[in-house]
C-alpha cells in the first residue's frame, strides 16, 4: 500500500495481516478519493474501523484539516501509528482505541467526512451509518465500503445516496447531506 496523493505520496504504509483483514485496495482508494478530490481540502476526516489508516492517511496527504482514526484492535493501533509517523502526518491526526460504534454514538465531534468500512461478517454497518448521520456537519459526506450483498438505505437520517459504486467484490455507496 502507497499514499496515493499529496503531500505523503509515494510513501508506503504498513498493512495489518491475517485472515480477518481487508485493506481498500489502491483502485478504490484512488476512486473513492477522485469523486471526493474538491471536498477534502480543510476538512474534518473519520475514518471509523479504521485498521492501518491508510483512507485518513490519505485525507491528511490531500489537504484534509485533521483526521480521527478509531480502532479497537491494539494491532491496528500500532500499525496506524507506525503509518502516521512514516508519512510525517501526526500532528493532525488524532488516534483512539475504542470500540467505534460506541466511539461514534458517544463523542461530541462533528466531521464533514466520514469513512465506513467495518468488519462484513459483524453487520456493524448500517448501525455505523445511522450513529455516524447524527455527527455530521451540514455539507458532510458518508462513504461506505461494504459487499456486494450489502443493500444500504437509500436515505439515511437526512442523507441521500449521491453515487454507488462496484469495483468487483467490494461496494462503495456514497451520502451526502439533502439541501
Amino acid at each position: 500500500m502507497r499514499v496515493i496523493s499529496g503531500s505523503a505520496r509515494g510513501r508506503r504504509l504498513k498493512s495489518l495481516e491475517g485472515n480477518d483483514v481487508r485493506p481498500t485496495t489502491n483502485k478504490v482508494k484512488e476512486a473513492v478519493f477522485s469523486a471526493i478530490q474538491f471536498d477534502i481540502e480543510g476538512r474534518r476526516f473519520l475514518d471509523l474501523f479504521a485498521g492501518s489508516g491508510q483512507m485518513g492517511i490519505e485525507a491528511l496527504s490531500r489537504g484534509a484539516k485533521n483526521a480521527l482514526f478509531i480502532d479497537g484492535s491494539d494491532r491496528a493501533i500500532k500499525i496506524l501509528n507506525e503509518n502516521l509517523k512514516a508519512t510525517g502526518l501526526e500532528a493532525s491526526a488524532k488516534v483512539v482505541r475504542s470500540d467505534a460504534l460506541s466511539y461514534i454514538t458517544q463523542t461530541s465531534n462533528i466531521f464533514d467526512i466520514a469513512f465506513l468500512d467495518p468488519p462484513y461478517a459483524e453487520g456493524l454497518l448500517e448501525k455505523a451509518l445511522y450513529a455516524t448521520a447524527d455527527k455530521m456537519s451540514d455539507f458532510g459526506i458518508i462513504i461506505c465500503e461494504h459487499p456486494p450483498e450489502v443493500a444500504l438505505p437509500d436515505e439515511v437520517k437526512g442523507f441521500s445516496v449521491f453515487k454507488r459504486y462496484r469495483y468487483g467484490k467490494i461496494n462503495v455507496t456514497t451520502y451526502k447531506k439533502e439541501n
